[in-house]
């Protein structure tokens, strides 16, 4: 299982980010990103936290892979570009967004944003996203999240089909928040499957996650 969309308690966790990564480690993952909740008001300390954190993993944990990442929330659009720069300047490999789903008020415009800004790689939960932005995505090479989180989940199936024909890149992570909410490779697949993706799909979805890993390990 790879999942590059998790929390700590850094932000809205219940976990330490390394109990959330030794969990992750007995459930067979093999690589992760920690994203915390970041804004204008958190970014410095938050980023300084995880990749002093992702920093020391390495030493002590050869079988897993975790890189350090935030998720840029509920800020107004015209940051995200500029908070992303941060995150990457300041270490940050995976910067993800957390898009305008639908069980909670994210600004009109976040969805665009994220997928304009050169920083961003994953655009997380994106709601009843419009199909001129998923068009977007594919111009710009940046990867849809397909999510197990309860209530973001819900327009699953809304986006894997707008991704699917626009040949738009998905990935699969958990949003995880406490240790219940990390999946087994099993249940990502079902829960891809109930989004509406087939099998071919389904190891493309995995193999996207990968090359995200490869990109910021290798």
């Amino acid at each position: 299982m790879i999942d590059l969309h998790t929390h700590t308690f850094l932000s809205d966790g219940e976990l330490s980010p390394n109990e959330l990564v030794q969990r992750a480690r007995r459930m067979g993952y093999t690589a992760m990103a920690i994203t915390d909740h970041v804004d204008v008001s958190n970014i410095e300390i938050v980023v300084k936290e995880i990749v002093r954190f992702c920093n020391e993993v390495k030493n002590y944990y050869g079988d897993i892979i975790v890189l350090p990442g935030v998720e840029i929330t509920h800020v107004v659009p015209s940051y995200i570009n500029d908070m992303g720069e941060f995150a990457k300047k300041s270490g940050i490999k995976v910067v993800v967004v957390h898009g305008e789903t639908i069980v909670e008020p994210v600004e009109e415009g976040t969805n665009k944003e994220a997928i304009r800004s050169e920083y961003t790689d994953i655009l997380a939960h994106p709601g009843l996203i419009l199909e001129e932005d998923i068009i977007l995505a594919k111009e710009n090479q940046k990867y849809i999240e397909i999510t197990a989180r309860k209530g973001h989940s819900l327009t699953n199936g809304h986006v894997a089909k707008l991704c699917k024909k626009h040949n738009v890149k998905m990935v699969l992570n958990t949003d995880s928040h406490s240790p219940e909410n990390l999946i087994t490779d099993e249940m990502a697949k079902k829960i891809l499957k109930g989004a509406g993706l087939d099998d071919t799909d389904i190891i493309s979805v995995f193999q996207n996650s990968l090359d995200i890993v490869k990109r910021y390990t290798i």
